[in-house]
Protein backbone atom coordinates (compact mmCIF):
# COMPACT_ATOMS: atom_id res chain seq x y z
CA UNK A 1 0.00 0.00 0.00
CA UNK A 2 1.43 3.62 -0.74
CA UNK A 3 2.23 5.82 1.97
CA UNK A 4 -0.27 8.60 2.63
CA UNK A 5 1.63 11.86 1.85
CA UNK A 6 0.47 15.52 2.97
CA UNK A 7 1.79 18.93 0.88
CA UNK A 8 1.11 22.56 2.05
CA UNK A 9 -0.57 24.54 -0.37
CA UNK A 10 -0.81 28.77 -0.59
CA UNK A 11 -4.24 28.97 -1.18
CA UNK A 12 -3.77 32.60 -3.27
CA UNK A 13 -1.20 31.51 -5.11
CA UNK A 14 -1.10 27.75 -5.46
CA UNK A 15 2.74 27.55 -4.66
CA UNK A 16 3.67 23.81 -3.06
CA UNK A 17 5.28 23.75 0.10
CA UNK A 18 7.02 20.64 2.33
CA UNK A 19 5.85 22.11 5.58
CA UNK A 20 3.64 24.92 6.74
CA UNK A 21 4.64 28.44 7.30
CA UNK A 22 3.62 31.51 8.55
CA UNK A 23 3.97 33.53 4.91
CA UNK A 24 4.20 31.79 1.62
CA UNK A 25 7.19 32.31 -0.11
CA UNK A 26 6.11 33.14 -3.27
CA UNK A 27 3.37 35.55 -3.23
CA UNK A 28 4.01 37.00 0.36
CA UNK A 29 0.60 36.67 1.69
CA UNK A 30 0.26 35.67 5.21
CA UNK A 31 -1.98 32.96 7.10
CA UNK A 32 -2.87 31.17 3.34
CA UNK A 33 -1.42 27.97 3.66
CA UNK A 34 -3.32 24.50 4.16
CA UNK A 35 -2.19 20.92 4.44
CA UNK A 36 -3.75 18.76 1.87
CA UNK A 37 -3.26 14.63 1.11
CA UNK A 38 -2.04 13.76 -1.41
CA UNK A 39 -2.66 9.82 -2.97
CA UNK A 40 0.56 8.14 -4.31
CA UNK A 41 -0.95 6.92 -7.35
CA UNK A 42 0.18 7.93 -10.46
CA UNK A 43 -2.78 9.56 -11.98
CA UNK A 44 -4.62 7.49 -15.13
CA UNK A 45 -5.41 9.19 -18.42
CA UNK A 46 -9.46 10.40 -19.25
CA UNK A 47 -9.50 7.42 -21.63
CA UNK A 48 -10.69 3.87 -21.00
CA UNK A 49 -7.98 1.27 -21.35
CA UNK A 50 -9.67 0.03 -24.67
CA UNK A 51 -9.25 3.46 -26.33
CA UNK A 52 -6.04 4.25 -24.77
CA UNK A 53 -4.12 2.13 -27.33
CA UNK A 54 -5.24 4.53 -29.93
CA UNK A 55 -3.10 7.28 -28.22
CA UNK A 56 -0.57 8.72 -30.10
CA UNK A 57 3.03 9.62 -29.07
CA UNK A 58 3.15 13.58 -30.51
CA UNK A 59 6.95 14.06 -32.49
CA UNK A 60 8.21 17.14 -32.97
CA UNK A 61 7.88 19.36 -35.86
CA UNK A 62 9.26 21.67 -38.47
CA UNK A 63 7.29 24.93 -37.97
CA UNK A 64 7.13 24.42 -42.33
CA UNK A 65 5.58 20.93 -41.66
CA UNK A 66 2.94 22.19 -40.02
CA UNK A 67 -0.49 22.27 -41.26
CA UNK A 68 -1.54 25.60 -41.47
CA UNK A 69 -5.46 24.25 -41.69
CA UNK A 70 -7.60 27.65 -40.39
CA UNK A 71 -10.09 26.10 -37.59
CA UNK A 72 -13.74 26.81 -38.00
CA UNK A 73 -15.51 28.66 -34.87
CA UNK A 74 -18.41 27.06 -33.50
CA UNK A 75 -21.14 29.65 -33.61
CA UNK A 76 -23.02 30.20 -30.20
CA UNK A 77 -25.99 31.90 -32.09
CA UNK A 78 -25.04 34.24 -29.79
CA UNK A 79 -24.02 37.37 -30.86
CA UNK A 80 -22.66 39.23 -27.36
CA UNK A 81 -20.57 35.93 -26.77
CA UNK A 82 -19.32 35.44 -30.61
CA UNK A 83 -18.04 39.20 -29.99
CA UNK A 84 -16.22 38.72 -26.64
CA UNK A 85 -14.67 35.36 -27.91
CA UNK A 86 -13.47 36.65 -31.28
CA UNK A 87 -16.34 34.91 -33.14
CA UNK A 88 -16.80 32.13 -31.73
CA UNK A 89 -16.02 28.79 -29.62
CA UNK A 90 -12.75 27.63 -30.70
CA UNK A 91 -12.44 23.72 -31.02
CA UNK A 92 -10.43 22.56 -28.26
CA UNK A 93 -10.59 25.09 -26.25
CA UNK A 94 -11.24 25.46 -22.72
CA UNK A 95 -13.33 28.35 -21.40
CA UNK A 96 -13.51 29.55 -17.94
CA UNK A 97 -16.84 31.81 -16.95
CA UNK A 98 -16.43 33.76 -13.73
CA UNK A 99 -18.72 35.90 -11.84
CA UNK A 100 -20.77 36.99 -8.40
CA UNK A 101 -23.47 34.71 -7.12
CA UNK A 102 -26.40 35.35 -8.82
CA UNK A 103 -25.85 37.35 -11.40
CA UNK A 104 -26.29 34.83 -14.19
CA UNK A 105 -23.14 32.50 -15.09
CA UNK A 106 -25.58 29.18 -15.27
CA UNK A 107 -28.57 31.23 -17.02
CA UNK A 108 -26.00 32.17 -19.52
CA UNK A 109 -24.35 29.08 -20.26
CA UNK A 110 -27.92 26.81 -19.96
CA UNK A 111 -29.23 29.48 -22.41
CA UNK A 112 -26.54 29.07 -25.17
CA UNK A 113 -26.41 25.43 -24.64
CA UNK A 114 -30.22 25.39 -25.27
CA UNK A 115 -29.71 27.21 -28.61
CA UNK A 116 -26.74 25.34 -29.96
CA UNK A 117 -27.60 23.60 -32.88
CA UNK A 118 -24.69 20.95 -31.90
CA UNK A 119 -24.57 18.01 -29.41
CA UNK A 120 -24.54 19.57 -25.76
CA UNK A 121 -23.68 17.93 -22.68
CA UNK A 122 -24.33 20.48 -19.41
CA UNK A 123 -22.92 18.66 -16.13
CA UNK A 124 -24.05 20.40 -13.17
CA UNK A 125 -22.51 19.38 -9.68
CA UNK A 126 -24.61 22.04 -8.07
CA UNK A 127 -28.07 21.72 -9.07
CA UNK A 128 -30.39 18.43 -9.84
CA UNK A 129 -31.70 17.97 -13.37
CA UNK A 130 -35.35 18.80 -12.10
CA UNK A 131 -33.97 21.80 -10.92
CA UNK A 132 -32.22 22.62 -14.48
CA UNK A 133 -35.60 21.61 -16.22
CA UNK A 134 -37.77 24.08 -13.98
CA UNK A 135 -35.13 26.92 -15.60
CA UNK A 136 -34.84 25.33 -18.60
CA UNK A 137 -38.85 25.46 -19.29
CA UNK A 138 -38.39 29.28 -18.86
CA UNK A 139 -35.46 29.84 -21.26
CA UNK A 140 -36.77 27.50 -24.04
CA UNK A 141 -39.43 24.62 -23.04
CA UNK A 142 -37.99 22.44 -26.77
CA UNK A 143 -34.07 21.29 -27.25
CA UNK A 144 -33.21 18.01 -28.04
CA UNK A 145 -29.64 18.80 -28.28
CA UNK A 146 -28.96 19.49 -24.41
CA UNK A 147 -28.16 16.78 -21.93
CA UNK A 148 -27.93 17.21 -18.51
CA UNK A 149 -26.15 15.34 -16.44
CA UNK A 150 -25.73 15.77 -12.44
CA UNK A 151 -22.23 14.50 -11.47
CA UNK A 152 -18.98 15.70 -9.71
CA UNK A 153 -16.49 12.51 -9.94
CA UNK A 154 -14.40 13.20 -13.12
CA UNK A 155 -14.00 9.65 -13.57
CA UNK A 156 -17.84 9.01 -14.13
CA UNK A 157 -18.22 12.41 -16.21
CA UNK A 158 -15.66 10.86 -19.00
CA UNK A 159 -17.47 7.48 -18.54
CA UNK A 160 -20.55 9.54 -19.48
CA UNK A 161 -18.81 11.74 -21.86
CA UNK A 162 -17.28 8.66 -24.12
CA UNK A 163 -21.11 6.95 -24.13
CA UNK A 164 -22.70 10.43 -25.38
CA UNK A 165 -19.62 11.75 -27.50
CA UNK A 166 -20.78 15.49 -27.31
CA UNK A 167 -19.65 18.34 -29.54
CA UNK A 168 -19.22 20.86 -26.28
CA UNK A 169 -19.16 20.46 -22.49
CA UNK A 170 -20.18 22.81 -19.67
CA UNK A 171 -19.12 22.49 -16.09
CA UNK A 172 -20.98 24.09 -13.82
CA UNK A 173 -18.66 24.46 -11.51
CA UNK A 174 -15.07 23.74 -11.75
CA UNK A 175 -15.15 24.17 -7.58
CA UNK A 176 -17.61 20.51 -7.32
CA UNK A 177 -15.51 18.35 -9.36
CA UNK A 178 -13.22 16.08 -7.39
CA UNK A 179 -10.99 13.28 -8.64
CA UNK A 180 -9.93 9.72 -7.21
CA UNK A 181 -6.48 10.70 -7.61
CA UNK A 182 -6.61 13.58 -5.18
CA UNK A 183 -7.62 13.09 -1.85
CA UNK A 184 -8.21 16.68 -0.87
CA UNK A 185 -11.78 17.43 -0.52
CA UNK A 186 -13.68 19.54 -4.20
CA UNK A 187 -12.71 23.07 -3.90
CA UNK A 188 -9.38 22.70 -2.64
CA UNK A 189 -6.13 23.73 -5.10
CA UNK A 190 -4.81 20.30 -5.63
CA UNK A 191 -8.68 18.83 -6.84
CA UNK A 192 -9.61 22.21 -8.81
CA UNK A 193 -5.51 21.93 -10.40
CA UNK A 194 -6.23 17.78 -11.13
CA UNK A 195 -9.86 17.57 -12.66
CA UNK A 196 -8.97 21.28 -15.08
CA UNK A 197 -5.80 19.35 -16.30
CA UNK A 198 -7.61 16.28 -16.65
CA UNK A 199 -10.51 18.62 -19.15
CA UNK A 200 -7.52 19.95 -20.90
CA UNK A 201 -6.26 16.94 -22.08
CA UNK A 202 -9.19 15.82 -23.22
CA UNK A 203 -10.05 19.14 -24.94
CA UNK A 204 -6.70 18.89 -26.61
CA UNK A 205 -6.82 15.16 -27.43
CA UNK A 206 -10.75 15.64 -28.98
CA UNK A 207 -10.84 19.37 -30.20
CA UNK A 208 -14.42 19.12 -28.28
CA UNK A 209 -14.66 22.61 -26.50
CA UNK A 210 -14.90 23.02 -22.65
CA UNK A 211 -16.58 25.90 -21.23
CA UNK A 212 -15.85 25.73 -16.71
CA UNK A 213 -18.09 28.25 -14.78
CA UNK A 214 -16.03 29.45 -11.68
CA UNK A 215 -16.58 31.15 -8.36
CA UNK A 216 -15.37 34.36 -7.01
CA UNK A 217 -13.49 35.17 -3.62
CA UNK A 218 -15.17 38.36 -2.45
CA UNK A 219 -12.04 40.28 -3.59
CA UNK A 220 -13.51 39.57 -7.01
CA UNK A 221 -11.10 37.25 -8.35
CA UNK A 222 -11.64 33.94 -9.14
CA UNK A 223 -11.66 30.92 -6.33
CA UNK A 224 -8.75 28.56 -6.74
CA UNK A 225 -4.95 28.59 -7.56
CA UNK A 226 -3.86 31.73 -9.79
CA UNK A 227 -2.62 28.99 -12.19
CA UNK A 228 -6.39 28.32 -13.44
CA UNK A 229 -6.21 30.86 -15.63
CA UNK A 230 -2.70 30.95 -16.80
CA UNK A 231 -3.89 26.83 -17.73
CA UNK A 232 -7.44 27.70 -19.49
CA UNK A 233 -7.69 29.68 -22.90
CA UNK A 234 -10.09 32.17 -22.66
CA UNK A 235 -11.01 34.03 -18.83
CA UNK A 236 -14.67 35.59 -19.27
CA UNK A 237 -15.67 37.85 -16.67
CA UNK A 238 -19.66 38.27 -16.05
CA UNK A 239 -20.39 41.68 -14.30
CA UNK A 240 -23.07 43.42 -12.67
CA UNK A 241 -25.37 44.17 -10.32
CA UNK A 242 -27.93 42.15 -9.15
CA UNK A 243 -30.29 45.27 -8.60
CA UNK A 244 -30.35 46.31 -11.82
CA UNK A 245 -30.96 44.22 -14.90
CA UNK A 246 -27.96 45.01 -17.37
CA UNK A 247 -25.60 42.41 -17.08
CA UNK A 248 -21.42 42.78 -18.95
CA UNK A 249 -19.43 40.19 -20.46
CA UNK A 250 -15.85 41.02 -20.88
CA UNK A 251 -12.45 38.76 -21.62
CA UNK A 252 -10.00 39.21 -19.01
CA UNK A 253 -7.94 36.79 -21.30
CA UNK A 254 -8.12 35.33 -24.88
CA UNK A 255 -5.52 33.56 -26.58
CA UNK A 256 -8.04 33.55 -30.11
CA UNK A 257 -9.20 37.19 -29.70
CA UNK A 258 -9.05 40.44 -28.90
CA UNK A 259 -9.82 41.15 -25.00
CA UNK A 260 -11.00 44.59 -25.83
CA UNK A 261 -14.90 43.60 -26.73
CA UNK A 262 -17.93 44.23 -24.59
CA UNK A 263 -21.27 42.32 -24.43
CA UNK A 264 -24.54 43.64 -22.52
CA UNK A 265 -27.33 41.67 -21.53
CA UNK A 266 -30.87 42.34 -19.91
CA UNK A 267 -32.04 39.99 -17.64
CA UNK A 268 -35.62 39.02 -17.67
CA UNK A 269 -38.09 37.05 -16.70
CA UNK A 270 -36.86 34.25 -19.50
CA UNK A 271 -33.48 34.55 -19.34
CA UNK A 272 -30.97 37.11 -20.82
CA UNK A 273 -31.72 39.01 -23.88
CA UNK A 274 -28.79 40.73 -26.23
CA UNK A 275 -28.89 44.37 -26.34
CA UNK A 276 -27.89 45.22 -29.56
CA UNK A 277 -27.96 48.87 -29.30
CA UNK A 278 -26.22 49.68 -25.58
CA UNK A 279 -26.59 53.62 -26.58
CA UNK A 280 -30.07 53.24 -25.78
CA UNK A 281 -30.13 51.82 -22.30
CA UNK A 282 -26.48 54.24 -21.75
CA UNK A 283 -28.65 57.33 -22.63
CA UNK A 284 -31.48 59.03 -20.29
CA UNK A 285 -34.52 59.35 -21.74
CA UNK A 286 -35.20 62.99 -19.99
CA UNK A 287 -37.70 65.03 -21.91
CA UNK A 288 -36.30 68.31 -20.00
CA UNK A 289 -33.18 70.17 -20.51
CA UNK A 290 -31.12 69.26 -17.21
CA UNK A 291 -27.94 70.67 -16.38
CA UNK A 292 -24.80 68.78 -14.88
CA UNK A 293 -25.36 65.81 -17.97
CA UNK A 294 -23.15 65.38 -21.12
CA UNK A 295 -22.96 62.53 -23.59
CA UNK A 296 -19.51 61.12 -24.71
CA UNK A 297 -18.93 58.77 -27.89
CA UNK A 298 -16.70 56.24 -26.91
CA UNK A 299 -15.43 52.55 -28.12
CA UNK A 300 -15.38 49.25 -26.35
CA UNK A 301 -12.97 47.11 -28.56
CA UNK A 302 -14.54 47.38 -31.92
CA UNK A 303 -18.07 48.63 -31.00
CA UNK A 304 -18.97 52.71 -30.65
CA UNK A 305 -20.82 53.79 -27.27
CA UNK A 306 -22.81 56.65 -26.20
CA UNK A 307 -22.41 57.51 -22.47
CA UNK A 308 -24.05 59.74 -20.65
CA UNK A 309 -22.06 61.21 -17.91
CA UNK A 310 -23.43 62.99 -15.05
CA UNK A 311 -21.78 65.64 -13.03
CA UNK A 312 -22.94 67.38 -9.51
CA UNK A 313 -21.24 70.17 -8.72
CA UNK A 314 -22.22 71.67 -5.03
CA UNK A 315 -20.81 73.92 -1.91
CA UNK A 316 -18.69 71.85 0.49
CA UNK A 317 -20.81 71.75 3.69
CA UNK A 318 -18.10 69.91 5.81
CA UNK A 319 -14.94 71.72 5.25
CA UNK A 320 -13.16 69.38 2.76
CA UNK A 321 -14.30 69.14 -0.58
CA UNK A 322 -15.31 65.54 -1.72
CA UNK A 323 -14.57 63.84 -4.55
CA UNK A 324 -16.40 60.61 -5.54
CA UNK A 325 -16.84 58.56 -8.65
CA UNK A 326 -18.81 55.77 -10.04
CA UNK A 327 -17.46 54.07 -13.10
CA UNK A 328 -14.91 56.50 -13.80
CA UNK A 329 -11.28 56.92 -12.54
CA UNK A 330 -10.99 59.00 -9.25
CA UNK A 331 -7.36 59.78 -9.87
CA UNK A 332 -8.31 61.20 -13.38
CA UNK A 333 -11.35 63.02 -12.13
CA UNK A 334 -9.12 65.35 -9.98
CA UNK A 335 -6.69 65.39 -12.63
CA UNK A 336 -9.30 67.61 -14.81
CA UNK A 337 -10.56 69.60 -11.38
CA UNK A 338 -7.15 71.36 -11.17
CA UNK A 339 -6.93 71.88 -15.05
CA UNK A 340 -9.69 73.86 -14.73
CA UNK A 341 -9.04 75.63 -11.84
CA UNK A 342 -5.67 76.18 -13.03
CA UNK A 343 -5.95 76.78 -17.13
CA UNK A 344 -9.76 78.02 -17.19
CA UNK A 345 -9.85 79.61 -14.20
CA UNK A 346 -12.72 77.63 -12.63
CA UNK A 347 -12.82 77.84 -9.05
CA UNK A 348 -13.64 74.33 -7.92
CA UNK A 349 -11.59 73.40 -5.18
CA UNK A 350 -14.03 74.51 -2.09
CA UNK A 351 -16.66 72.32 -3.93
CA UNK A 352 -17.70 69.09 -3.64
CA UNK A 353 -17.75 67.18 -7.20
CA UNK A 354 -20.01 63.52 -7.61
CA UNK A 355 -19.87 62.29 -11.10
CA UNK A 356 -21.36 59.19 -12.52
CA UNK A 357 -21.14 56.80 -15.60
CA UNK A 358 -24.89 56.18 -16.00
CA UNK A 359 -25.94 52.20 -17.02
CA UNK A 360 -23.48 50.98 -14.16
CA UNK A 361 -20.34 50.60 -16.35
CA UNK A 362 -16.93 51.46 -15.63
CA UNK A 363 -15.03 53.02 -18.59
CA UNK A 364 -11.34 53.88 -19.07
CA UNK A 365 -11.25 55.47 -22.43
CA UNK A 366 -9.33 58.77 -22.59
CA UNK A 367 -12.11 60.41 -25.13
CA UNK A 368 -14.14 60.54 -22.21
CA UNK A 369 -12.74 63.31 -20.54
CA UNK A 370 -13.95 66.28 -22.69
CA UNK A 371 -17.80 65.43 -21.95
CA UNK A 372 -16.14 65.29 -18.02
CA UNK A 373 -15.06 68.60 -18.17
CA UNK A 374 -18.78 69.59 -20.51
CA UNK A 375 -21.30 68.09 -17.31
CA UNK A 376 -18.70 69.70 -14.32
CA UNK A 377 -18.90 73.38 -15.51
CA UNK A 378 -22.71 72.44 -16.63
CA UNK A 379 -23.56 71.28 -13.12
CA UNK A 380 -20.97 74.60 -11.75
CA UNK A 381 -22.92 76.99 -13.99
CA UNK A 382 -26.18 75.75 -13.79
CA UNK A 383 -27.05 75.47 -17.89
CA UNK A 384 -27.73 72.38 -19.44
CA UNK A 385 -25.77 71.33 -22.72
CA UNK A 386 -28.15 70.71 -25.54
CA UNK A 387 -29.35 66.75 -26.14
CA UNK A 388 -28.00 66.55 -29.64
CA UNK A 389 -23.82 67.48 -28.54
CA UNK A 390 -22.02 65.17 -27.77
CA UNK A 391 -18.38 64.81 -26.92
CA UNK A 392 -15.19 62.76 -28.14
CA UNK A 393 -11.93 63.98 -27.03
CA UNK A 394 -9.25 64.20 -24.76
CA UNK A 395 -7.79 66.62 -22.03
CA UNK A 396 -4.13 67.70 -21.65
CA UNK A 397 -2.14 68.99 -18.35
CA UNK A 398 -2.21 72.23 -20.07
CA UNK A 399 -5.62 72.64 -21.04
CA UNK A 400 -5.19 71.50 -24.75
CA UNK A 401 -7.78 69.45 -26.28
CA UNK A 402 -6.05 66.08 -27.62
CA UNK A 403 -7.12 64.01 -30.48
CA UNK A 404 -8.33 60.39 -29.90
CA UNK A 405 -8.19 57.24 -31.57
CA UNK A 406 -10.37 56.08 -34.63
CA UNK A 407 -12.67 58.98 -34.52
CA UNK A 408 -14.22 58.16 -37.84
CA UNK A 409 -16.04 55.49 -36.14
CA UNK A 410 -17.18 57.62 -33.08
CA UNK A 411 -19.05 60.53 -35.71
CA UNK A 412 -20.47 57.68 -37.48
CA UNK A 413 -22.18 56.38 -34.24
CA UNK A 414 -23.05 60.35 -33.40
CA UNK A 415 -25.05 60.83 -36.50
CA UNK A 416 -26.55 57.28 -36.97
CA UNK A 417 -28.11 58.22 -33.17
CA UNK A 418 -29.35 61.44 -34.27
CA UNK A 419 -26.79 64.15 -32.59
CA UNK A 420 -26.59 67.06 -34.68
CA UNK A 421 -22.95 68.02 -33.28
CA UNK A 422 -19.76 66.41 -32.11
CA UNK A 423 -17.03 68.20 -30.21
CA UNK A 424 -13.68 67.09 -31.62
CA UNK A 425 -10.16 68.21 -31.24
CA UNK A 426 -8.82 70.36 -33.93
CA UNK A 427 -5.57 68.30 -34.46
CA UNK A 428 -8.01 64.75 -35.67
CA UNK A 429 -7.34 63.62 -39.08
CA UNK A 430 -10.88 63.16 -40.08
CA UNK A 431 -11.12 61.82 -43.63
CA UNK A 432 -13.10 64.29 -46.38
CA UNK A 433 -16.44 63.28 -45.99
CA UNK A 434 -20.24 64.25 -46.36
CA UNK A 435 -21.00 64.17 -42.64
CA UNK A 436 -24.98 64.80 -42.02
CA UNK A 437 -23.47 65.99 -38.50
CA UNK A 438 -21.58 69.05 -37.42
CA UNK A 439 -18.33 68.69 -36.42
CA UNK A 440 -17.09 71.03 -34.01
CA UNK A 441 -13.31 71.43 -34.11
CA UNK A 442 -11.80 73.26 -30.34
CA UNK A 443 -8.03 73.42 -29.76
CA UNK A 444 -8.60 74.47 -25.73
CA UNK A 445 -10.33 74.40 -22.91
CA UNK A 446 -11.35 78.26 -23.34
CA UNK A 447 -12.82 77.39 -26.78
CA UNK A 448 -14.94 75.24 -25.09
CA UNK A 449 -16.77 77.46 -22.73
CA UNK A 450 -17.66 79.52 -25.32
CA UNK A 451 -19.32 77.38 -27.60
CA UNK A 452 -21.09 75.68 -24.78
CA UNK A 453 -22.00 79.05 -22.36
CA UNK A 454 -21.02 81.78 -24.31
Amino acid sequence: MAKTKTTFYCQNCGTQHSKWQGQCSSCREWNTLVEEVLQKEDPKDWKSPASKELKRVAKPLKLSEIEASREVRLNTYNNELNRVLGGGIVPGSLTLLGGEPGIGKSTLLLQISLHLKLKTLYVSGEESQQQIKMRADRIKPDSSNCYILTETKTQNIFKQIEKLDPEIIIIDSIQTLHSDYIESSPGSISQIRECTAELIKFAKETSVPVILIGHITKEGSIAGPKVLEHMVDTVLQFEGDRNHVYRILRAHKNRFGSTNELGIYEMQGNGLREVDNPSEILISKNEEDLSGTAISATLEGMRPLMIEIQALVSSAVYGTPQRSTTGYNAKRLNMLLAVLEKRAGFKLGAKDVFLNITGGISVDDPALDLAVIAAILSSSEDIAVAKDICFAAEIGLAGEVRPVTRVEQRIIEAEKLGFSTIMVSKQSKIPESNYAINIQKVSKIEDVVEFLFG
